[in-house]
């Protein structure tokens, strides 16, 4: 009797939820390039910015040109950064002194977007999550985050 009784409890469960109105799960099937674009452009509209769209995929404010010749990715380079998330939140920085890497061994943005000035030049990047760290994320950055730097290249 006890076995029928939870059937029918269960059975009645399963008739009430088929008959509910229920939203369908939304899922963005569209590429992640595509999803990144999009927040960008949304994004540089929100903040009244005008940005250049690299071919690769990132967008582009040079703030100051600079002087000199532009880096390589053969060079090391020696910045001050900042780096944020679409919604403002600071994730990583330099403080008061620059720091330096060689650029081949950084993200795919920062090695297309910091030749693009020269010494004592500041950019804009903003990076479509392939170009950064992809669906794997890393530390404070989730997968598949646009992000935001604001860079000085003090010298390479």
């Amino acid at each position: 009797m006890k076995k029928i009784i939870s059937f029918l409890t269960f059975l009645a469960g399963v008739l009430v939820l088929a008959n509910c109105k229920m939203d369908p799960i939304l899922v963005d099937t569209r590429p992640q390039s595509v999803i990144d674009d999009s927040l960008i452009q949304n994004y540089l509209v929100k903040q009244k910015l005008t940005a250049t769209k690299h071919s690769s995929g990132l967008y582009y404010i040079i703030k100051t040109e600079g002087n000199g010749t532009n880096p390589t990715i053969n060079n090391t380079v020696s910045v001050t950064y900042q780096g944020y998330l679409l919604n403002g939140s600071k994730f990583d920085g330099t403080t008061t002194s620059p720091i330096s890497f060689p650029l081949r061994n950084l993200i795919k943005g920062w090695q297309i977007g910091i030749p693009l000035i020269k010494k004592g030049g500041d950019i804009k990047l903003l990076l479509p999550s392939d170009l950064a760290y992809g669906p794997s994320g890393s530390g404070p950055i989730g997968p598949n985050e646009v992000l935001i730097f604001d860079i000085q290249l003090v010298s390479f």
